[in-house]
This record gives C-alpha cells, structure tokens and sequence, in this order.
C-alpha cells in the first residue's frame, strides 16, 4: 500500500497550477518533469529523481489529454523513463482523456482510436483515474484501457451542486441523447426537472435539434454535458430555448475545449453564463475537481 510518504506526483510545467491543487488535496509532494523542444520538434524529459538517481517505486503522473497529440508522446518517453528509474506501480491522473469517443470505424480503413490509444496506456500505466470519458458503445473504461484499475469520476454532480447555489430551480436539458447519463445524475442529486433533445450530425459544425416536449417558459434552464467543443449543438438548442420563452439560458459542461469561436457562438446564441469544471484550463473554470480526483487516488494506491 502506498501512502503520500512513499509515493510522488509527477506533473509537466503546463500544469503547474492543477498539480499544486492536487498536491494539496491529496498529501502528495509534486515535482515537476523538465522539458526541452528541440528546435526540430523533438521534446527531452528530465525527471525529479533523488539524490541516488531514482524514483520512488510509486508514482502518479499527472497529465490532462486536451490537445492529445504531443502530450501522448510525452507520456510514452515519461513513463518508460520512470521505469527506468525504480517506478512498480504508475498511475496516470488524465482529468480529461483524448480519443475516447472514436469507437467504431464507420468506413473501410478508418483507425478506431480508442482502441489504439487505449492499448497505448495500457502499456504504459498500471492504473488509470479520469472525469467523463467520452464513451458510446462500451459501458467500462477498462474496456478501452485494460489497466488493472480504471477509475471514472464525474463531473455531473459537482456541477449539479454549483447549479443548485446560483439556480435553484433550474430546469436542466441535455443537448442529445448521450448527455441524459449526466442530466439524469445532476437532476436526481437537487431533484431538477430536466429533460432531453434529440440531435442529428451531419458534420463536425453540422448539426441539427429538436427540443424535447417541455415548457420553457419563463425558466431558467441550464444546458448540462460532458464536453463542449465546437459548441455548435449547445448553441443551437439555447437559442430554441430562447426562441420558446427561457427567461435564460446557461451552460454546465465537465470538459471545456471550446475550439475556435465555440464560446463566442455560445453567447451569440443568447447563453449567460458558461461553467465548467477544472480538468482543462479554462476561463470559465467553476468546480474544482481536485478533491474528488484524490479521493480517488487514495483509494487506487490502497488496493
């Protein structure tokens, strides 16, 4: 069993502030992984070893997935050099988790991702800890990621709470089918009445909405989901609430990516506020899922 004493928090200095947060909340020591570019793109690590050159036989790499690409190579070079060093058992705290949701090949010679990036860490970790992967078909992380432990948290109901402080009587609706999991956790924690819309995508910026039966009138609705991107789907279903009488309309999301203009086109739809949680760095940060994430932690390294 590991405790805080024998094992260490590993973080990139990208993510300074989250780790710190973590450190705090869980008792861990955090030490950060030098980095180098290379004028040709390459990246060397350097990692915080002891005084003897080695790492404690526990450690947790702390490492959020938005733009994936580089980081997942960084991972690669990172854990294979803390095994090197002495580490046993490696646990990888990803607040978000990229390629999740490409679960399928659709058409002759697509890569289903999530398949390929899943057993890439599996490799690399012997525990995993996220908030609200992006799954479809498969009802278990360790199905994509097949470490011994695979640990998902959510960000509904610290979401949920935040809601209930700043609209008590909110009514919350899920912009598609795959958000009534996190519409259906939020509203049986304060007991919202929430319902859901039905959507049809016909391209990445393409997409159409049908509001679910509901009276909106006069309400104060919250649009709640696990991810917004390019916020097309969020900004299409607040302005046909708006269209049929929400006195206002928020947003409530886990994941804020909010690619390009998607905040811009979130607020040009008539949305107020916009909430998210903490696993990406966002101006619109309002829940802190640091204490969950080590509560989960601790539970990970005690097993």
């Amino acid at each position: 069993m590991a405790t805080p004493a024998t094992a260490g928090l590993l973080y990139f200095d990208d993510e300074a502030a989250p780790a710190l947060r973590l450190a705090q909340a869980s008792g861990f020591t955090a030490r950060a992984i030098e980095r180098h570019r290379f004028p040709d793109g390459e990246t060397k690590l350097r990692l915080p070893v002891d005084a003897a050159g080695r790492l404690p036989p526990c450690a947790v790499l702390l490492r959020s997935l938005h733009q994936p690409n580089d980081k997942l190579v960084e991972l690669l070079l990172a854990a294979r050099t803390a095994r090197r060093l002495g580490v046993q058992h490696l646990t990888l705290v990803a607040p978000y988790l990229a390629y999740m949701r490409q679960d399928i090949a659709f058409h002759p010679g697509e890569a289903v991702s999530q398949q390929v990036v899943g057993a890439f860490l599996a490799d690399l970790f012997d525990a995993v800890i996220t908030v609200d992967p992006h799954l479809h078909r498969i009802a278990r992380l360790e199905q994509a990621i097949a470490v011994r432990q695979a640990v998902v948290l959510s960000g509904a109901e610290p979401l949920a709470d935040l809601i209930a402080a700043r609209r008590p009587n909110a009514l919350l609706v899920g912009p598609d089918g795959e958000s009534a999991q996190w519409i259906a956790q939020a509203a049986a924690r304060y007991g919202f009445d929430h319902a859901v819309c039905t959507k049809e995508r016909h391209g990445d910026r393409d997409v159409a909405i049908e509001l679910p039966p509901l009276d909106a009138r006069g309400r104060a609705v919250v649009l709640l989901d696990d991810m917004a991107s390019t916020g097309r789907t969020l900004a299409l279903a607040a302005r046909l609430l708006r269209q049929a009488g929400a006195a206002s309309v928020d947003v409530a999301v886990t994941h804020a990516l909010f690619a390009g203009d998607a905040l811009q086109a979130l607020h040009d739809a008539g949305v107020g506020e916009v909430w998210s949680t903490d696993c990406i760095p966002h101006p619109s940060n309002a829940v802190a899922m640091a204490e969950p994430l080590a509560a989960a932690l601790h539970t990970v390294l005690a097993a």
